[in-house]
């Protein structure tokens, strides 16, 4: 029987439109859980960002950066540099020395290139945890709140056969299971949709940054061709590729 209000409704619904409400109540959830855990975390790479972009922006060679940089941890453009100058430390070299006048060669910087990049894709990977369940949510809900309309309409034409009748009494029942189900997967969807949206723009902007930062780091790298930090371990770096 038709009760009114919202706890007299949801009393009201069937078995399976009860389920369907309860699937969409997790997913939107979690969704809002990763939503809020997500935005946190963007918002501190973005912080520590422009740290690191302060500092670089005010830094004359690679040493002078390392020495500034080196407490910022949670930028992924930051931690695009610490491993780039990881791959370049002299401890891990062999010890011989360049001839290239360069500074860096060609092999070095294929070497350079191939590690930011490795890095860059670890860090997108690392924002991008978590963001295809949103995507999922965004893409079924929808349907799992189609299900309950077509449970909810299947009931209204049952009650108007056993009634013979097709009274308001008869098909209000079912036409506010269907419009339940319907408003709870489009309230699961919309917002894990646009968030997904929203922090896919986020990683985009995040990843011109890293790209900038390496394109930086060349500049130094062949403005101080003579470091005596760096110089030794490009050419071991370029003899190993």
């Amino acid at each position: 029987m038709f009760q009114a209000g919202p706890m007299g409704i949801l009393a009201s619904l069937g078995l399976v439109s009860k389920v369907v409400l309860l699937v969409l109540l997790v997913f939107s959830v979690i969704s809002w859980a990763i939503i809020l855990y997500k935005w946190r975390t963007f918002s501190g790479a973005d912080a520590e960002d422009r740290r690191f972009m302060t500092v670089l922006t005010k830094s004359h060679d690679i040493d002078e950066l390392a020495q500034r940089a080196h407490r910022i941890n949670g930028s992924p453009c930051a931690n695009i540099f610490h491993g780039v100058v990881a791959r370049l430390r002299p401890e891990s070299s062999e010890g011989r020395e360049s001839h290239d006048p360069a500074g860096v060669s060609s092999i070095d910087r294929q070497v350079i290139e191939r590690t930011a990049s490795h890095i860059a894709q670890g860090q997108i990977a690392r924002l991008e945890s978590l963001l295809p369940f949103l995507a999922t949510t965004g893409n079924i809900s929808p349907f799992v709140g189609l299900l309950g309309t077509v449970m909810g309409i299947i009931d209204s034409f049952r009650e108007i056969g056993s009634q013979g009748t097709a009274s308001i009494a008869a098909v209000a029942p079912g036409v506010s299971e269907a419009l339940i189900a319907t408003a709870a997967g489009l309230f699961a969807a919309i917002p894990a949709v646009i968030a997904y949206n929203f922090f896919l723009t986020r990683i985009r902007r995040i990843a011109f940054r890293m790209d900038g930062v390496v394109v930086e780091l060349f500049t130094l790298l062949l403005a101080k061709p003579q470091s005596a930090h760096i110089k030794p371990q490009l050419v071991s770096v370029g003899v190993k590729g």
